[in-house]
């Protein structure tokens, strides 16, 4: 198998950016969805605001916005930038129009507010009044943008026991299975358990691994001959060259570009994703679809609810760790060769104490 693409997410529920290399850090890829945009909440009684989490499923014009990393020219400079697009449909009067923020913002005057994303809290830093207004003019009601800096959000999802892989490797051998706070003891035994288990504003985990063979099935589903999008299932790793459709299910842990260099890349497998309704959103004009591709969702109903831990959603990916037996900083390149080193004999079990979204 083989990595066919490559997608980082500057802001979250915004369009991905397509890399043809990237480099990994426990936290996922580097700079990945340290930014997120919040529709304020004012309560005229108690005098105060609260933050909801915008989503392209309940915010879908997100996808009308195209944004690109501008990376620091050295290792410690601060002039990195994300250049952001607003592409407003062809059917408007709206003009095309992009902002720039700093990749990596002074936070000292910057208001600190409270954000909580599936029961799993942090801090964040508002941004100042001209990104804010930005993005709201854009969308047409209130919207701040908000930049993690430093902080983390715990993990909070968890695996029920299953059997261990069927097929192991030196270095999967070697993966810690000490319990942290945050995460019982009854985990797969692949997934790292220590203090690397936090995330940015990913959802659940710091990577989302999707196979390409599994698109081929639900595209045979949709009429008019329209291909299903694997775009929309916000993959970071797109993998090619898979046996048999929906084998991914059963993936414990994945080695990455190991015929590159002296040790390759490791990515522990945890939980298959459960999908929503941002599936039927239609990227080009930033609203629900009304073709066949606004029905994926339904599509996938059919006979892909198969993990009972959330029974009621389709699944399609696996959420992935950096493997401890990886090193922070090290780089995927499309082309790279992928081996599945670990096999789950059942598949995992979503267990989980916040609800995931993409």
């Amino acid at each position: 198998m083989k990595v066919e693409a490559l997608y980082t997410y500057p802001i979250k529920a915004l369009r991905a950016q397509s890399l043809d290399t990237a480099q990994l850090t426990k936290h996922g890829f580097a700079y990945e969805r340290r930014f997120m945009l919040l529709e304020p909440k004012n309560d005229a009684e108690t005098n105060t605001t609260t933050y909801r989490n915008m989503h392209v499923a309940h915010d879908p014009a997100g996808t009308l916005f195209f944004p690109i990393f501008h990376y620091p020219s050295t290792p410690d400079a601060k002039d990195g930038t994300i250049e952001v697009t607003f592409k407003p449909p062809k059917n408007t009067s709206t003009s095309e129009q992009s902002l720039t923020i700093p990749l990596e913002p002074d936070t000292s005057d910057l208001e600190e507010i409270e954000i909580t994303m599936h029961k799993s809290p942090t801090k964040a830093y508002r941004m100042p009044a001209k990104y804010t207004d930005w993005f709201t003019s854009c969308f047409g009601y209130p919207v701040i943008l908000a930049y993690l800096g430093t902080n983390y959000r715990p993990v909070l999802m968890s695996t029920s026991p299953s059997n261990p892989p069927s097929t192991t490797t030196t270095w999967l051998s070697s993966l810690t299975t000490t319990a942290t706070s945050l995460l019982p003891s009854s985990l797969n035994q692949s997934i790292p358990q220590n203090k690397t288990n936090e995330i940015t504003f990913s959802d659940c985990a710091p990577y989302l691994v999707v196979s390409r063979t599994s698109i081929s099935p639900l595209s045979d589903r949709l009429s008019d001959g329209t291909s299903a999008d694997i775009t929309k299932f916000r993959p970071n790793i797109v993998v090619s060259g898979a046996a048999e459709p929906w084998e991914e299910d059963y993936w414990a842990s994945l080695s990455i570009g190991a015929s590159n260099s002296d040790k390759g890349l490791t990515l522990s497998c945890a939980h298959n994703c459960a999908r929503c309704k941002s599936l039927n959103i239609d990227y080009e004009t930033g609203a629900p679809g009304t073709g066949p591709g606004g029905r994926l969702l339904a599509v996938m109903q059919r006979d892909r609810r198969v993990d009972p831990g959330m029974k009621w959603s389709p699944v399609f990916g696996r959420y992935c760790f950096l493997g401890n037996g990886s090193e922070e900083g090290g780089t995927v390149r499309v082309g790279d060769e992928v081996v599945v080193e670990g096999r789950n004999e059942e598949r995992t079990r979503f267990d989980w104490k916040g609800l995931a979204t993409t």
